[in-house]
């Protein structure tokens, strides 16, 4: 959880301007004239003036931060009005106006950090254009939708955009409404992170809408980009070059964009084949445990010792150092105490009023303050922790390299940071030992979402997607599995497995399937093109 009280000014305002080249490369794309009507949505101290100048187009633009909106005055660009004012408010009354260019780079902020009026007139610009609306959305979100709206037949639009446009979900609405609206986009994927001292990866956005709504979208193009060297090209020709596709590429996630046409064609076959299912056909995800307050009730054998609460620890497991492998038993959770990680999950109940030292360990608890988070305090006690249950199967809600299911042989319980799971079809240990595989691992990829560090995150209704062998005629060998992967060579493993449990696929598909999977994991990761 982040809280607005820590986050820095600079992120709370979004404010992470474009470098000069990236300014203008995207300027030399709409090709702007004396003729052009710009608009510039949330121009900051005016970085893309300066790309600007001596095209004698017509700007207009907004900037909400008195400061910023003088500097960008300052810079004296010919045929400009900078408003100081919020941008989507005006969107809103003036949805008459046209333009012939969209240019900028939005504000990068998150929907809770955001005043009520402007969280609003957010979902006010959702609304008007009938588009699902998520209070998950960032400030870019509608910044982009009303500059579509804005924008005339045949316009363009170039824009500096989170990565995660490719495939957070929260941007669903986005990606579907520029889908209908668009002739062709194109998104620019670094390698690299543009913007100093953040984790947020950033890519272009350039996109031309329709000249008339029954025109044929071409779809969705990514061209990946290693240095700079791009920027000296003409943009025309770099907009021109990725091979665009259409249908569930821009219905859905983007990141299908950057799998081979032969890859995309095997997956068509497997989601048309009874030989293969969705992860929610063969079983059940839920959440973990919600505490509140995880420091309190996930604790060492130290502290269970020293506050005599033996009555109510019970066994847990949440992180990816808890369980290296694929199986979580006895000998897991010992050697997991032995040092000093917090393997106990304490459930407590009124009775633990009855001890002197419980007693005491629940007003070290209130001392924290800890009976006052929302969790807590909307519970009765608040240290009683609802929906306490342990299943046969876990899986943690991040990996590093591709998500795994974990044999739960004792019954340990999982917080949030991992799910639970139920096999509806076939056993729990063949279910665990069928998901890892290219498939499996490549439908994460495509399904997941990652932020600054790489890190793959799963939610229940993505992993309800996940395609998987059907796990009937599995013959599990957790064993093995759980040895190869606590050696770490995950690449390997995926590939031995494959031939396991992907039968109905030849060599060749397999291994199709392995390199794309490794493919989005490296982009993920930023490690070289």
């Amino acid at each position: 959880m982040n809280f607005i009280a820590l986050e820095t000014e600079q992120k709370l305002r979004g404010g992470y301007y474009t470098p000069d080249d990236l300014a203008q490369f995207l300027t030399r794309w709409i090709a702007p004239t004396s003729a052009t009507r710009v608009l510039e949505p949330s121009c900051g101290d005016g970085a893309f003036f300066p790309s600007l100048q001596g095209t004698e187009a017509k700007v207009t633009a907004f900037e909400l931060q008195p400061e910023e909106a003088a500097k960008a005055i300052a810079r004296g660009l010919p045929n400009c009005i900078v408003h100081n004012r919020d941008f989507l408010g005006w969107s809103l009354g003036n949805r008459g106006a046209q333009f012939d260019a969209v240019i900028g780079n939005p504000p990068f902020v998150r929907y809770q950090y955001l005043p009520a009026a402007f969280q609003a007139k957010a979902e006010q610009v959702f609304a008007q254009l009938g588009c699902k609306f998520t209070k998950h959305t960032n400030a870019w979100v509608p910044f982009i939708l009303a500059s579509m709206d804005l924008l005339r037949p045949g316009g363009r639009l170039a824009m500096v955009v989170p990565s995660e446009i490719v495939h957070v979900m929260h941007a669903q609405s986005l990606r579907t409404y520029l889908a209908k609206q668009c002739r062709r986009i194109v998104i620019v994927d670094p390698q690299e992170i543009w913007f100093e001292g953040t984790l947020q990866g950033a890519v272009l956005l350039m996109a031309e809408k329709k000249v008339s709504p029954d025109v044929h979208g071409e779809g969705l193009g990514i061209h990946r980009v290693a240095g700079r060297d791009f920027l000296q090209k003409d943009p025309e020709a770099v907009f021109n070059k990725p091979r665009a596709i259409n249908g569930k590429t821009v219905q859905g996630k983007w990141t299908r964009a950057l799998v081979p046409p032969a890859t995309l064609a095997i997956l068509d076959e497997i989601e048309a084949s009874d030989r293969f299912c969705r992860f929610n056909d063969a079983a059940k995800v839920d959440v973990g445990i919600v505490t509140g307050a995880n420091k309190f009730f996930l604790v060492t054998d130290e502290v269970v010792q020293r506050h005599g609460l033996q009555k109510w620890a019970h066994p847990m497991f949440g992180r990816s150092d808890h369980c290296p492998g694929v199986i979580y038993d006895d000998a897991q959770h010992v050697s997991n105490a032995a040092t000093g990680k917090p393997t106990n999950f304490l459930w407590l109940d009124p009775s633990v009023e009855d001890s002197a030292k419980g007693r005491a360990y629940i007003a070290l608890g209130e001392h924290e303050n800890l009976h006052k988070r929302y969790k807590c305090r909307i519970r009765k006690p608040w240290y009683t922790v609802p929906s306490v249950y342990a299943t046969e199967v876990g899986m943690l809600k991040r990996s590093h390299d591709t998500p795994r299911l974990i044999l739960n042989s004792v019954g340990a319980y999982t917080t949030d940071t991992a799910y639970r799971i139920r096999a509806l079809r076939g056993t729990p240990q063949g279910l665990v030992y069928g998901f890892f595989n290219s498939l499996t691992a490549l439908s994460a990829e495509l399904e997941g979402r990652h932020y600054g560090g790489g890190v793959l995150e799963l939610v229940p209704s993505e992993i309800e997607k996940l395609l998987l062998p059907a796990p009937e005629g599995i013959v599990p060998n957790l064993e093995q599995l759980d040895r190869m992967v606590r050696d770490d060579m995950v690449a390997d493993t995926l590939e031995v497995q494959s031939e396991s449990v992907l039968g109905a696929l030849t060599k060749s598909e397999q291994m199709d399937l392995l390199a794309a999977w490794a493919t989005l994991r490296d982009r993920r990761h930023r490690l070289p093109v």
